[in-house]
């Protein structure tokens, strides 16, 4: 029997939760330690051979642990904490700040290289899987245009930073793509879209008593970076009817590639992937749990400095042999 892949977790929030339940499932991977800047008396594992330590105390595991998966967030979390932990392990994680994407992965090449380690970065379904499926059939249909919608589901960035406002006591916010735009593209039309015409938010906000709600509703909608270039709704409940209506973390998308063959273009194609996701945090985890198998046997292999899902043959990632997969999946 092959040993186990020995998996460390970085922060235990829902997407750390989420991969500890990933790795359950797997016959071939095994929870070492949960790594955590919270008091450690605070985290019960419900398994006392998962070791829990202070994250100022992870370098004194590198012999123990093979992939250390990152559930750190992509704006203050990951900058910092991916490029110290790819000095000293073999990483993954779901970085998702599209537009730093090319420094993010600099940081991480030049931190896994020195390490002689292997690093994945942006493993989540968009960036990730999304990301794929855009290759791909950009790839196929190469003369086309391709739409990428969120939703309808919670954004937990957006949502944040609505509760950061004064006098906001919860909200959550979700992010729904425009009904009519997707049918249209479906149909076959070829669109120039806007961020407003792809999607719009609505916002469902609980606020302290005594609290001038228009003021509150024009500063979300004013918002730069959020919600300024979208149509958005704000609708005011209180915090009991917030956390009965609107506290699952639903999620989900699509990527269209609409595009033309033969002679003068006159054959449309339409192809499609698509995800409805009743918790966004979990499938992510599973996402990285499966990605931490590839980085090990990559690295395994001798293939060190960052990478990403453009870069990982498929094969890498699945439990099964190449041999089952081509007799069952091929």
């Amino acid at each position: 029997m092959n040993e186990k892949i020995r998996i460390g977790i970085v922060g235990y929030g829902n997407l750390g939760k989420g991969v500890k339940l990933a790795i359950s499932r797997y016959t071939d991977m095994e929870l070492v330690a949960i790594f955590t800047r919270r008091p450690i008396d605070t985290i019960d594992t419900k398994d006392d051979k998962i070791k829990v330590a202070n994250t100022s105390e992870s370098h004194k595991y590198v012999d123990d642990i093979d992939v250390m998966i990152l559930c750190g967030g992509s704006a203050t979390d990951l900058p910092v904490q991916g490029p110290y932990f790819a000095s000293m392990y073999n990483t993954v994680d779901s970085y998702d700040n599209h537009g730093n994407i090319s420094e993010y992965l600099e940081i991480m090449d030049d931190a896994s290289k020195a390490s002689n380690k292997t690093s994945a970065i942006c493993v989540g379904w968009d960036p990730g899987l999304f990301s794929m499926n855009r290759i791909l059939l950009e790839s196929i249909l190469s003369n086309g245009k391709t739409y990428t919608f969120w939703g309808p589901g919670v954004s937990q960035g957006h949502s944040d930073a609505i509760r950061r406002l004064p006098g906001v006591k919860n909200a959550v916010q979700y992010t729904i793509p425009k009904e009519e735009a997707v049918k249209r593209i479906r149909r076959g039309e070829t669109l120039e879209l806007t961020t407003r015409d792809r999607h719009f938010r609505k916002c469902y906000v609980a606020v302290e008593e005594g609290i001038d709600k228009d003021k509150i509703a024009n500063t979300i909608k004013s918002m730069p970076n959020y919600f300024v270039d979208y149509d958005t709704y704000v609708v005011f409940v209180t915090e009991e009817e917030l956390k009965k209506n609107h506290s699952k973390m639903f999620h989900g998308g699509f990527v269209i590639r609409s595009g033309y063959t033969g002679k003068n273009n006159i054959h449309n194609h339409i192809a499609e992937f698509s995800l409805k996701l009743d918790s966004n945090s979990e499938f992510t985890s599973s996402i990285l749990a499966a990605y931490a198998r590839a980085v090990y046997r990559l690295n395994k292999e001798g293939h060190v400095g960052v990478k990403t899902v453009f870069d990982i043959p498929l094969k890498y990632i699945s439990e099964k042999s190449i041999e089952d997969l081509c007799k069952n999946l091929l």
